[in-house]
């Protein structure tokens, strides 16, 4: 069986803490792992490969997490842009054995019972293996109305529901063969590529146009205009809720999706008063308050039901129950063409880290970090000049044709315009201080040469 895992999504009702280029399953939220690497944890022992489908430019936080974990059995898929659950699961199943067993799990899913959830992969895998498409029916807790419902006789659907009214949804629980729709499926790769071709042909086709087209040197790299061409669907409308050959697996397991503050309080430990235990949270008169913070103290005084959100760019504030709204807020960031939803103080790259310091409309001050034998692109700037001042580490420095090696407490200086590259030759992290200087200095300001991450 092999575990294609779906990195797509950017989280936003959980901002700030998630953003577009560091969406909630690579926050590192429990005990020092993210969600990605939970998943990973719990299918790689049921499951001998993972197949993983992402975003090109989260590609590389996958890749780094995986480091962490020294799990090397995966392979990737990049999507340039998103399209949904039906192409991303059927460009995997194009690059795998018509006979091979899929697993196909969200990477931001928390599973808190693993005994209960190997139990209820095997009975899967039992279905799968007679040639049924597999969906895991989550049982309910309470009348949920953010989900949408599985109604079943025994394995068998009878219907798929969508998102309830609260009335609808408590009369789905007392039934007792109701569940919730975790987005969880298991198959074999041929038998939902011959169903989609059936249920939804031109899904198929594009989609197998593009696998065809794409760059297959060691990562599968979907074409732009290919990954484009592909009807934006959810596996759900474009095959499961038409085929016969749709079964359902009850699963008691602990599961969360995590889609919202409310949901993510829930797996907090709380105080005596109800308050989220954090060593920054100092409370005077305050209940059933979750509070997460980056590094600050944050002291409440006589409040009671509120999620407090603290990250170093941004300060979320909301009621308990009204969570789902905070996607208003990125609609309205990405209105205002803010940064906010996008990307974080730190940003990750695939050779290391910047964080922004200081910023002015005339210059910007960064901390960069370069892992060792890693190296920037050789690039150029139009708007900008930068000076760099090493504190860490050896950087090799190209400036045009020269190359410096630059050492602690030394700094070098690239002028506007010219052709530059940044490289660590060394065995420990290079962390140096950048100082931009220029009329403007967006990171779109960059014209890239050449380089070894394959980025435009």
């Amino acid at each position: 069986m092999i575990n294609v895992i779906l990195c797509g999504g950017n989280g936003t009702r959980l901002w700030p803490i998630s953003r577009t280029l560091m969406p909630k399953q690579f926050v590192k939220l429990f005990n020092d792992m993210s969600l990605f690497q939970l998943t990973v944890e719990r299918n790689k022992n049921v499951c001998r490969e993972q197949f993983i489908v992402s975003n090109a430019e989260q590609y590389f936080l996958a890749v780094d997490q995986l480091e962490e974990l020294q799990y090397s059995k995966n392979e990737f898929l990049l999507e340039p842009v998103g399209r949904n659950t039906a192409p991303a699961i059927a460009l995997a199943c194009f690059a795998l054995d018509p006979e091979e067993i899929v697993l196909v799990s969200p990477s931001d899913h928390l599973i808190k019972d693993e005994v209960a959830y190997a139990k209820v992969l095997q009975e899967a895998k039992q279905l799968a293996e007679d040639d049924n498409l597999v969906t895991f029916g989550i049982t309910p807790t309470f009348a949920e109305t953010g989900f949408g419902y599985i109604e079943a006789k025994g394995n068998g659907v009878e219907a798929f529901h969508e998102k309830p009214d609260a009335k609808t949804a408590q009369k789905y629980v007392e039934a007792g063969n109701f569940y919730w729709n975790s987005g969880m499926f298991c198959f074999k790769a041929g038998v939902f590529l011959d169903e989609l071709k059936k249920y939804a042909p031109e899904i198929y086709d594009a989609s197998k146009t593009a696998y065809e087209n794409a760059s297959k040197d060691g990562i599968y790299r979907i074409a732009h205009d290919d990954m484009a061409n592909i009807p934006e669907e959810s596996i759900d409308y474009a095959v499961m809720e038409k085929s016969d050959k749709v079964k359902v697996v009850a699963s008691d397991i602990g599961w969360s999706d995590l889609g919202s503050f409310d949901a993510l309080a829930e797996e907090f430990e709380t105080d005596e008063d109800g308050n989220t235990k954090d060593e920054n949270l100092l409370a005077i008169n305050s209940k059933n308050n979750f509070v997460y913070s980056s590094d600050r103290l944050i002291a409440t005084v006589d409040i009671d039901d509120l999620i407090v959100v603290d990250t170093p760019d941004a300060l979320l504030i909301s009621k308990k129950g009204n969570s789902q709204k905070i996607k208003e807020i990125v609609k309205e960031l990405k209105g205002r063409e803010s940064d906010l939803h996008h990307i974080h103080l730190t940003a990750h790259r695939p050779w290391g880290t910047y964080t922004i310091l200081e910023e002015n409309h005339k210059y910007k001050i960064k901390r960069i970090v370069v892992k060792p034998g890693k190296r920037l692109s050789l690039q150029k700037h139009f708007h900008r000049s930068e000076h760099w001042i090493v504190v860490e580490g050896t950087a090799l420095v190209t400036v045009g044709e020269t190359e410096t090696l630059v050492r602690p407490n030394e700094s070098t200086y690239i002028p506007m315009g010219n052709t530059h590259r940044l490289e660590n030759p060394g065995k420990v992290d290079v962390v140096l201080i950048e100082a931009q200087v220029g009329e403007y200095l967006g990171e779109d300001d960059i014209v890239r040469i050449e380089d070894d991450f394959k980025r435009n």
